[in-house]
């Protein structure tokens, strides 16, 4: 065989093995083999200069020798997949167990975006409107009423903006109920605190009965729901309110900074003492979600591209728009400057601050532990960060998450 056609053999046969290997690997290796094999684009990450390697590991690992937080995955996306992704520091530190890509986080308030998209998928397919007063659909909630006496008139897109003015539950009542019927029950008892839609406080029960409402709606539990509506066409198979033996292994630890610098453990307070992997506890539309830096990437770019992904669609265009677009008006909003709130989302007004790197009109949302996500449509880009650090005197404005976005934003142009 003359040298040429060795040479094409050679490269047909190859194409053929990564092929072979492709159908077999999971969502994480066949991104990993995207950022090595396919643009010019994602080969020059991977050389000296631009490997995220060295930009993410400079700039975040002093988070963790400073024991800021025990350790974090960080990831970039577009589109079409991952551009950038790092693990740093322990998921263990009792253990020293390294950080690991696939190593799930609880994601807390970041449930609320992933609620959000549950009730847009039922009003696109006509079984509710976000206008829709919530006595429609529950009727035991003709029982709110203001301090003056007055009935609270809530809709639908008042629980997802928080602006329905409802109150949260007594400390230690929040999370003790057996599922969402009966905490919708609890929270129908609760005076409101002020007319609906005339000031923005952020609201857990109102989120979470938006999450009872899909229940009403579709006949089906809220964790079904998302489960058989959002991540199994998606293929996040690492998303759920209950985790199962081998995702719980996979667990990052949560820690507290304590007065001293060190870090210990801390416990999840959502789960009311059962372990995460307990199926008797309410679904949380709110904050009960536990995910993967990879999986909630695979949720982002659905919204990135306008409620589709790999021809699946989950929401019509329209929708997405919603989430995305400021519904609170003039009202001050969210824990940082500069933003507004949609549907379920923080939106971006005027980048300032921990946002100043992103463009106006990203939207995303972050959670207690100090997690983040924000898709940036101007930009094409989605920014995560998922670490477990139970103490951030605020974790919406802390140093890591402005110093994560400041490298990424950089990184990705």
């Amino acid at each position: 065989m003359k040298p040429l056609q060795q040479l094409l053999a050679l490269i047909m046969l190859t194409g053929l093995l990564a092929l072979s290997v492709s159908a077999q690997q999971s969502p994480v290796q066949k991104d990993a083999a995207r950022i090595i094999l396919n643009s010019p684009v994602d080969k020059a990450l991977f050389n000296d200069k631009q490997l995220p390697k060295n930009e993410f590991d400079a700039t975040l690992n002093p988070f963790v020798d400073k024991n800021e937080v025990a350790g974090m995955v960080v990831l970039v996306a577009d589109k079409e997949g991952i551009i950038a992704v790092r693990s740093l520091g322990l998921a263990d530190v009792a253990s020293k167990k390294a950080m690991a890509r696939d190593n799930i986080f609880w994601i807390a308030s970041m449930s609320k975006p992933v609620t959000a998209a549950c009730v847009m998928m039922l009003q696109d397919a006509g079984k509710l409107t976000l206008d829709d007063l919530i006595t429609k659909h529950l009727p035991e909630m003709k029982n709110l009423k203001l301090a003056d006496g007055t009935a609270a008139a809530i809709t639908i897109r008042q629980l997802l903006s928080h602006t329905s003015g409802m109150a949260e539950l007594k400390s230690g009542e929040a999370y003790t109920s057996r599922d969402l019927a009966e905490a919708a029950s609890r929270y129908s008892r609760v005076e409101v605190l002020f007319p609906p839609g005339t000031k923005w406080q952020y609201s857990q029960t109102s989120i979470n009965t938006a999450a009872r409402i899909v229940e009403v709606v579709s006949g089906m539990a809220f964790d079904e729901f998302i489960q058989e509506r959002l991540c199994k066409p998606l293929g996040m198979v690492d998303t759920t309110f209950y985790l199962s033996d081998d995702q719980y292994a996979r667990l990052a630890k949560s820690y507290r900074r304590t007065g001293d610098g060190l870090l210990e453990e801390a416990q999840i307070g959502l789960l009311a003492g059962h372990l995460p992997t307990d199926r008797e506890r309410v679904p949380a539309g709110n904050g009960g979600l536990f995910s993967t830096a990879d999986d909630y990437a695979t949720f982002c770019r659905m919204l990135l591209n306008e409620g589709e992904l790999n021809g699946t669609r989950i929401l019509t265009a329209e929708s997405v728009k919603l989430m995305r677009t400021v519904v609170t008006g003039d009202l001050k909003t969210g824990f940082t400057a500069g933003n507004g709130w949609g549907i379920g989302c923080c939106v971006v007004r005027e980048p300032q601050g921990v946002s100043e790197k992103l463009s106006a009109g990203s939207f995303g949302h972050g959670g207690a532990y100090g997690t983040q996500a924000w898709i940036d449509p101007a930009h094409e880009r989605i920014y995560i960060l998922m670490t477990q650090r139970a103490n951030f005197p605020n974790s919406d404005a802390s140093d890591l998450r402005r110093t994560f976005q400041a490298v990424a934003s950089e990184l990705s142009r």
